[in-house]
């Protein structure tokens, strides 16, 4: 098998059974995150998630974690400058359609970070603001968040901070939906171009519901709330989905859609993995691809 890039796409050839040699565009996204050793969140379900909707996944890891359903044991952080070198060799060589930030711990990385991508002029960036896992360890220095503020939102196509990373980021309590316009404001105004702040930690217990704000106009996502504590992840798999789609080309509007579509089915779905909280399903979506596709088409018509 060889490649070659032509135009924004991996040129992929094989020859089945030697007879002749076909071609197909493969989308490519980036990474750039923490690794979790437990495989729920990170650098692992980001590239989970890139398989299971087609897209051809790279990381750049910023930190290692020891961590598992019960919390995070440990974090060792990346120097900025193997941060630097991944993406480096990436970018000189593959190429990037699409990228998502995740765990980026410092300002230093942070500054790096934002200081690559601005070099290589890629566009379709998506920021996660990962701050605190689930467990409560804390995963961005508080004084990094000044850097992921002046430096990278400002690069950034969408952002996507659950709603106590909105409180964190903006100074202010979200307690309603008024108050979750008023964050997305503010945080567009950092100059992110599109602002999905989710709804996972909202009070409604029958729906979860997600807003997007583009500069403009806000748009409500609901989705139907599920019992469960196994989330282990939901943040890095939807902002995941959302990279994928953007990288295969797919407008906003739809590729929200589908990353909306992916991380409900992968809830939904779950598996009952260690003595926590457990992740999520990363291939409920293609088990379930026929009836979701369908829900999906019929959104959109």
């Amino acid at each position: 098998m060889g490649q070659t890039e032509r135009g924004s796409y991996i040129e992929v050839g094989c020859s089945p059974g030697g007879a002749g040699i076909n071609t197909r565009k493969v989308p490519r996204a980036l990474t750039i995150a923490g690794s979790d050793s437990g495989g729920g969140a990170g650098i692992q379900a980001d590239l989970k998630t890139f398989q299971e909707l087609g897209v051809y996944g790279m990381s750049a890891i910023t930190a290692l974690t020891a961590q598992n359903t019960n919390g995070v044991q440990a974090v060792y952080p990346t120097t900025p400058e193997a941060v630097v070198m991944q993406i480096r060799s990436i970018g000189d060589d593959i190429g990037v359609d699409a990228l998502k930030t995740g765990m980026l711990f410092s300002s230093d990385i942070i500054n790096a970070v934002a200081a690559v991508i601005r070099e290589y002029g890629w566009k379709k960036v998506v920021v996660d603001p990962v701050m605190i896992a689930k467990g409560g360890s804390v995963l961005l220095q508080e004084k990094a968040i000044h850097a992921l503020i002046t430096e990278l939102l400002p690069l950034t196509e969408v952002l996507t901070p659950n709603i106590p990373e909105a409180e964190h980021l903006t100074g202010m309590s979200i307690k309603n939906a008024l108050e979750k316009r008023e964050a997305a404001r503010k945080l567009a105004a950092y100059g992110a171009r599109h602002v999905i702040i989710k709804g996972g930690h909202d009070d409604d217990e029958l729906k979860a519901t997600d807003l997007w704000y583009d500069g403009r106009d806000f748009v409500e996502l609901e989705g139907r709330r599920i019992d469960t504590i196994h989330t282990h992840g939901t943040g890095c798999t939807f902002s995941a989905a959302l990279t994928a789609g953007l990288a295969s080309g797919l407008k906003l509007e739809m590729a929200l859609q589908q990353a909306k579509a992916f991380i409900q089915a992968a809830i939904e779905d779950g598996i009952a993995i260690g003595h926590g909280q457990g992740p999520t399903n990363h291939w409920a979506y293609q088990r379930n691809s026929s009836r979701i596709k369908e829900s999906l088409g019929a959104s959109t018509t």
